[in-house]
């Protein structure tokens, strides 16, 4: 049987994109998609009262995406981009039952393990929450593509916690940082997924602790590509909005989250508190 063709002929070009994380994680996301879909408007929710996810049980990770994804369908967005892996490890199919096929949905995994298995790797690791590599999603989709890729998990709990904090550039995280990375599990891998969107916030720092021994995938880009593909297929990008609008909304208020949304969205930004 043939999958059902996916039609989104309902959907306008100037309704806002949805982006949802634990926390400051998807920014890196939001900020990739502001770069090469400057005129999209985008709403993002950051679920700062309960990370981090990747700590979180299974059920309590759905139940979180679920209620998310309900209200960025309520505040009428076209796409739903799951900026978090442990939320895409845990609550894809969740997800994309809630939203019934009404809008396409982009999550964070799937495009970017997809990108790997096609290119030329052999010796791959993967850093991410527990939850994320418990779930060995990335592994299965790449092998899914690709079978003879030798990939490793590692999961690196403290970076996420650190990364809220405000730690970067920091004693703490390059201790952190050489901790995990000497783990025998990296020892021969030729490329590295940052298999966190709060990863990318240490990209100088892991960079620095390679040099160019390793590749380090960029998976900000990978899923603003793929998101611009999907919305350009459905004609529903938006090509005509001088005057952008974005919109935050967090589970509760925090001061590293400002600083960061700031720094990405420019000093005008407003987060309005939203409990789920």
């Amino acid at each position: 049987m043939k999958p059902k063709k996916q039609d989104f002929s309902h959907l306008s070009a100037h309704q806002p994109i949805g982006i949802f994380d634990s926390g400051v994680g998807g920014l890196t996301v939001a900020r990739e998609i502001k770069r090469l879909l400057p005129q999209e408007n985008l709403i993002y929710f950051g679920d700062t009262k309960h990370l981090p996810y990747g700590e979180k049980s299974r059920e309590a990770i759905i139940g979180y995406a679920v209620k998310i994804t309900n209200f960025l369908l309520e505040k009428n967005c076209k796409a739903i981009v799951i900026a978090c892996n442990s939320a895409t490890a845990n609550a894809l199919k969740e997800v994309m039952e809630s939203v019934g096929g009404r809008v396409p949905v982009v999550d964070v995994i799937n495009p970017v393990a997809e990108k790997v298995a096609f290119e030329i790797h052999n010796n791959v690791g993967v850093i991410a929450t527990k939850a994320t590599v418990n779930s060995g999603l990335y592994k299965k989709t790449i092998h899914k593509h690709n079978k003879y890729i030798k990939v490793d998990e590692l999961a690196t709990p403290l970076l996420v916690p650190a990364i809220e904090e405000g730690f970067k550039n920091h004693p703490i995280t390059h201790a952190m940082i050489y901790n995990y990375l000497s783990n025998n599990k990296l020892k021969n891998i030729e490329t590295l997924i940052l298999g966190c969107t709060h990863y990318p916030l240490l990209m100088d720092e892991i960079k620095q602790y390679y040099g160019n021994r390793v590749r380090v995938i960029d998976s900000p880009t990978i899923v603003a590509n793929e998101l611009k593909m999907i919305l350009d297929r459905h004609q529903i990008l938006n090509t005509d909005n001088p005057k952008p609008e974005y919109h935050f909304y967090l589970s509760d208020l925090t001061k590293n989250f400002e600083k960061i949304s700031k720094k990405f969205f420019g000093k005008s930004i407003n987060l309005e508190l939203k409990s789920l």
